[in-house]
């Protein structure tokens, strides 16, 4: 039966600190996106800084100084998602930003890192004494090896030094269950691996927010569905969801025993019940996103119109959420964007996404009107900002991450391969994808000599294989931590059966269904070719008379032995035919194909070179 969470008096109220802010100058880079002002009185001075918070049945925390004075305030909201335990700079793309300039020209940024996060934020919160941190999902899960290796308490550390005082759950807070989602939240040793340190684990200082993932016994939220914070009688309640489609994209036994509800519904519902208890100004953290016209971190959203340059899901969500709420904090598709998208009575409303990673933030500001207790929608003003590199670190955050690193580093710097260029993940069919797709297939025939093909999810695959030593290797040099980063999720490469009809609709299912509207494609093994015709709609866009196998093509009546990750193979993604194989045969975990194929095929002196990237021609 999946664990709850136990009361916020005793998980999260335990411990509410501010750590000492640096002092360095932290210009960040950003784009203001703004509803247009209005003259409005100017915000009340306020003499505390202190922090409180409350979730039902908290008790007003301690925080702040009396005294304040005027009807507007402004509330400084700081916000950020997608995290994914990236404690130390991510590398290659995963690492960057882009910026637009006003001539066109784009400049690339190098970001991220919970060090220069936590110098950023920090300096953001200075002369803001009215000043709350909250988060989108994903805060873990598909960690890199520092953080992963420990079942992600260095995050959930990292995450309380950084002050965060709530977060939504996202889809990959489920990727090890709900029992261990409860231990991150409440604290105590791993039930296998035990403790780590002598300290043991305390647990997360912010509450974890889970409104629309229900226990299927209890009916019940699996944690609390909002919490609010609190200073000098402002309130601001926050409502914390993540995507309904979460049992899709997370595999079976992470989400056992849970419902996941309407995102919509769930946030309308709980708007109206703290409106009831007198809380009229509201946030929704929104583990679902969308998608800008540009990747650019800076692009106007609200061009040509209010939310025009932003589709996909968020779009319709934020459509339809009761006006009663004032801001959407968004996530899951580790896009940058801020935007005005009108709620259902056509007031603007800001909508905001901080990228992935940390290598965004977003810098809102909310004016709250003391006599009416709502936010004076018309003053709402919100910035992305870049997490430069040119900062000081963090000392603190420094010696977590040297902390942790020295636990992970013997097994992380050990060498496991060597390539000769970078080798990316980015594209329809990416060099990483084929190399993680024939790693698998060389696997797979190692258990069966009659394996056929391997076919690899893209959201498998996290970081790309970077040439430049990203540690004291030497370039060129692979080594498990890297590795780790790539393939975190521990699934198990697994062998089934399907009929040649079976895989072309498994092939066609990447265009179709629920991936109709945002495509999923496979990557695929050596010997596997087709054509994907872009111009075509839904499962057309597969032609079937392309597909072949070392150049034959597919007898619709002829068995073919295919190697899939545990994921694939339980129907993940949208791919519910390959969820019908039969003759199973589990192996060992996907890194160790990985592993073992790098191995094999490189050394220092005849390292791999990034596979070509043509076994899927596409037609745009």
């Amino acid at each position: 039966m999946p664990a709850t969470s136990a009361s916020p008096a005793s998980s999260v109220q335990r411990r509410r600190r501010r750590t000492h802010r640096l002092l360095a100058t932290a210009a960040g880079v950003l784009t203001v996106g703004a509803l247009t002002a209005a003259a409005l009185p100017a915000g009340a001075a306020s003499a505390g800084e202190g922090r409180a918070g409350t979730s039902p049945g908290h008790h007003e925390g301690h925080g702040g100084g009396k005294g304040d004075k005027g009807r507007y305030q402004d509330v400084q909201l700081l916000s950020f998602n997608d995290l994914h335990g990236n404690l130390e700079p991510p590398s290659g793309s995963s690492g960057r930003v882009t910026r637009l300039h006003e001539d066109g020209t784009t400049e690339n940024i190098d970001a991220g890192g919970a060090e220069y996060l936590a110098t950023h934020l920090r300096e953001a919160r200075k002369g803001n004494r009215y000043s709350v941190t909250a988060a989108g999902g994903d805060m873990v899960g598909a960690s890199p090896l520092i953080s992963g290796l420990f079942h992600d308490e260095p995050t959930i550390e990292a995450l309380n030094k950084l002050d965060l005082d709530v977060t939504s759950v996202g889809n990959h807070e489920f990727d090890e269950g709900a029992k261990e989602l409860a231990r991150l939240q409440n604290g105590g040793c791993h039930p296998v691996d035990g403790c780590y340190t002598d300290k043991g684990f305390k647990g997360a200082d912010f509450p974890y927010l889970a409104a629309n993932v229900l226990d299927e016994k209890t009916g019940k939220p699996l944690l609390d569905p909002y919490w609010v914070w609190r200073k000098n009688g402002v309130k601001v309640g926050f409502i914390g969801v993540t995507l309904e489609a979460t049992p899709d994209i997370v595999s079976a036994e992470g989400v056992r025993g849970l419902s996941f509800e309407d995102e919509v519904d769930t946030i309308n519902k709980y708007a109206e019940e703290l409106r009831r208890q007198g809380v009229k100004s509201i946030v929704a953290l929104v583990h679902e996103g969308g998608f800008p016209a540009s990747s650019a971190y800076n692009y106007d959203c609200d061009s040509p119109g209010a939310g025009d340059g932003v589709s996909g899901p968020i779009a319709d969500i934020a459509g339809k959420v009761s006006p009663q709420v004032d801001a959407l904090v968004t996530g899951h598709t580790h896009a940058a964007y801020v935007c005005t998208i009108p709620d259902p009575a056509g007031n603007p409303r800001m909508v905001t996404s901080a990228a992935s990673f940390g290598r965004l933030y977003t810098d809102t500001t909310l004016t709250y009107d003391r006599r009416t207790g709502d936010i004076a929608r018309t003053a709402v003003k919100s910035a992305n900002h870049v997490v430069t590199r040119d900062v000081p670190k963090a000392p603190d955050m420094s010696r977590l991450i040297d902390k942790w690193n020295a636990l992970a580093a013997p097994i992380g710097n050990r060498a496991i391969g060597h390539i000769s260029g970078d080798i990316v993940k980015d594209g329809t069919e990416s060099p990483l994808g084929d190399l993680i797709a024939d790693a698998q297939l060389e696997y797979g025939r190692s258990l069966d000599p009659e394996t056929d093909l391997a076919l690899m999810n893209p959201g498998g695959i996290r970081a790309s294989l970077t040439y430049a030593a990203s540690g004291g290797e030497g370039d060129g040099v692979v080594t498990f931590a890297e590795g780790f980063t790539v393939q975190p999720f521990a699934n198990t490469v697994n062998l089934q059966d399907f009929t040649g009809a079976q895989l072309i609709q498994a092939l066609k299912e990447q265009v179709s269904g629920p991936n109709e509207a945002a495509p999923k494609i496979l990557q695929v093994s050596s010997g596997l070719t087709y054509t994907l015709d872009l111009t075509k709609t839904g499962a057309d866009r597969v032609v079937t008379d392309s597909i072949r196998l070392n150049g034959e093509p597919i007898d619709d009546a002829a068995t073919y032995r295919v190697a899939t990750n545990s994921f694939l193979a339980g129907g993940g993604d949208g791919f519910t035919t390959l969820g019908e194989g039969t003759g199973d045969l589990v192996g060992e975990d996907d890194l160790t194909a990985l592993e073992r194929y790098l191995t094999a095929n490189s050394s220092a002196a005849d390292p791999l070179a990034p596979p070509a990237a043509d076994r899927i021609t596409i037609v745009r």
